[in-house]
């Protein structure tokens, strides 16, 4: 049977070729315990050295400021509530209204505990406004949390902006990255963040594995209890395998990135030029430019977003937007949130390519939409 086009992309990535074969021999001959003094140790303990500055410098970041985690949304309840266990008593927490549930939930739970937490509005585009975030600063803000691209409709936000306002009030920058690795340049100190979040599997690596970028002298303290891995930050025998993907991902991340931008905004563009010519009425969600070069999220009129990917799924693998999100045709609380009325927020499907997409691909997976849309829309008449 003939698999369907992949277009989805921000949901996860297949493991890249080079990072199986880097894996694999850490599955097999170098076992060890990374904390083990011995050769089958000491073997585990530099591919884990290797792997953290490989991802240090996709970044650009120091080595000993990556933490691994198993997850991104490990990585961010660690930014949020390990610099909110450091720092011993409530204080004002600052987030966007489009963040990922790995940021909202444990924000939910520190202002449970006691802490204010402010939510700032978007703009249509699902923008942050950096003065939103001035405004919303008070003098017992300790962090603000702002992804750096929206995992539905890829808008990018100002971080560079905003961080630099949050440090100049004396508070703390996290910001999720999860699905910016590989696709944008990430530069911690062109940021300005003290946190930075990654997801292994959003760029080529396996799922179960992710890291966390804590700037030098950031206050942040273990919110699990254990030995002292990872600088004391996260306790537990170290994933040594999925490190080391993690490690040629970003690797890879790094060597592609010049031509890995062109190549997704090229698939990207291609795909929403066949959908704007065949569909009348199709609108953009999400910033026109300044959004992920890989990720198409479209609404497409008068018909059920759900229906339409169940109508074609035989030729395309897409999604509505997260895959962390319920099911369902409820409105999106990102559109929700940028102001989007129900009709075209339940017709919003989320395209996303990538690295492995071809030409061929796209060729296939338009008409298959359109058709799927045209059905739709017959079957409502």
């Amino acid at each position: 049977m003939k698999l369907p086009v992949y277009l989805d992309y921000n949901a996860t990535t297949p493991v890249a070729p080079e990072v199986a074969d880097a894996v694999i021999p850490y599955l097999r001959e170098h076992f060890g315990n990374p904390s083990s003094a011995h050769v089958f140790g000491q073997r585990a303990k530099l591919a884990v050295a290797q792997a953290r500055a490989q991802v240090a410098a996709l970044i650009n970041a120091r080595a000993t400021d990556i933490v691994f985690t198993g997850s991104a949304t490990e990585a961010n309840n660690l930014a949020l509530l390990g610099v909110a266990r450091a720092h011993g008593r409530p204080g004002h927490l600052i987030v966007s209204a489009v963040e990922h549930p790995a940021v909202a939930a444990p924000a939910k739970r520190l202002e449970e505990a006691g802490w204010a937490v402010t939510v700032v509005p978007v703009d249509k585009y699902g923008r942050v406004s950096p003065q939103d975030v001035r405004a919303a600063l008070r003098p017992d803000t300790v962090l603000v949390s702002v992804m750096h691209a929206n995992n539905e409709i890829g808008t990018l936000q100002p971080v560079t902006e905003i961080a630099s306002i949050v440090k100049a009030h004396g508070a703390l920058m996290h910001t999720d990255a999860a699905q910016s690795a590989g696709k944008v340049p990430l530069d911690v100190a062109a940021l300005g963040v003290n946190l930075l979040t990654l997801a292994g599997h959003k760029f080529y690596a396996t799922k179960g594995v992710g890291a966390l970028f804590v700037r030098v002298g950031t206050p942040i303290a273990s919110v699990l209890a254990g030995a002292d891995h990872e600088y004391g930050l996260r306790p537990g025998t170290e994933n040594v395998p999925a490190i080391v993907g993690l490690g040629e991902a970003a690797r890879l991340a790094r060597e592609r990135l010049p031509m890995a931008e062109l190549r997704l905004k090229t698939l990207r563009d291609l795909l929403h030029g066949k959908l704007q010519d065949a569909v009348a009425g199709l609108q953009l969600n999400g910033h026109p430019e300044h959004r992920l070069p890989n990720t198409l999220h479209v609404s497409f009129p008068g018909v059920s977003g759900r229906e339409l990917l169940e109508r074609c799924a035989g030729d395309v693998a897409a999604s509505l937007g997260s895959a962390c999100h319920a099911h369902g045709d409820a409105v999106s609380g990102v559109l929700a949130a940028m102001g989007q009325d129900a009709d075209r927020a339940i017709g919003a499907v989320r395209l996303s390519v990538g690295w492995m997409t071809t030409e061929e691909e796209i060729d296939r997976a338009a008409p298959a939409l359109t058709a799927a849309f045209a059905e739709a829309r017959a079957s409502r008449v």
